[in-house]
């Protein structure tokens, strides 16, 4: 019997949380350029007695707050998400127990029985972003998943998105009619499409 997939994936707003990541090394500069990559506003601390040098650049472009010492519960406080990527097993099995008193999400790489949230891979065009998940069993997959969704999903269908808002915003009736006549357009996009596959 196959395993199913059962998280549940949310897009959050990083600009109104805090993020904390705890280490300063490869894995960390890691996390954190996928985290930026997304979300390049995104409000997040780092803390380590050191960082990497490629860590520090991407921190400065980024106005990441960065603390030079060890890990310290403290460091928790205020913090919505907690990523722990120190090189030390303990360290970040300290921060996970930490993240579960304190209830705290908390991702320690690599290690996804200690983890509330995996960091999956993602595609985004505009407005449209898709969210990939193996259920933390493959990262590369969803490497190879991201590549592929980033060359078949058009450059253009963020124009498609504003277009539909617009039109959408000039709907009249209840939710259910407004549905209805945005499935309908929607509907015609694809048939467009498929027609236009087969000349």
């Amino acid at each position: 019997m196959t395993e199913r997939n059962n998280l549940y994936p949310i897009f959050l707003k990083t600009s109104n949380l805090h993020i904390l990541i705890v280490g300063g090394g490869n894995v960390a500069e890691e996390k954190l350029t996928f985290l930026t990559k997304s979300s390049p506003d995104a409000n997040v601390v780092m803390v380590s007695p050191k960082f990497g040098k490629d860590t520090l650049e991407l921190a400065g472009k980024h106005k990441v707050q960065l603390i030079s010492d060890v890990y310290h519960k403290k460091y928790l406080k205020g913090m919505h998400m907690v990523i722990a990527t120190t090189d030390v097993p303990s360290v970040n099995i300290q921060v996970y127990e930490d993240c579960r008193v304190m209830d705290k999400l908390v991702n320690v790489a690599d290690n996804p029985p200690y983890c509330d949230f995996y960091m999956g891979g993602i595609v985004t065009k505009g407005n449209v972003k898709v969210a990939i998940s193996t259920n933390g069993k493959s990262p590369t997959t969803a490497k190879r998943l991201r590549q592929f969704f980033e060359e078949v999903i058009p450059e253009d269908i963020d124009q498609m998105v504003l277009n539909l808002n617009s039109y959408r915003k000039t709907i009249k009736g209840n939710f259910s009619q407004k549905v209805e006549k945005m499935n309908e357009v929607t509907q015609m996009l694809l048939t467009t499409k498929a027609k236009m596959g087969n000349e």
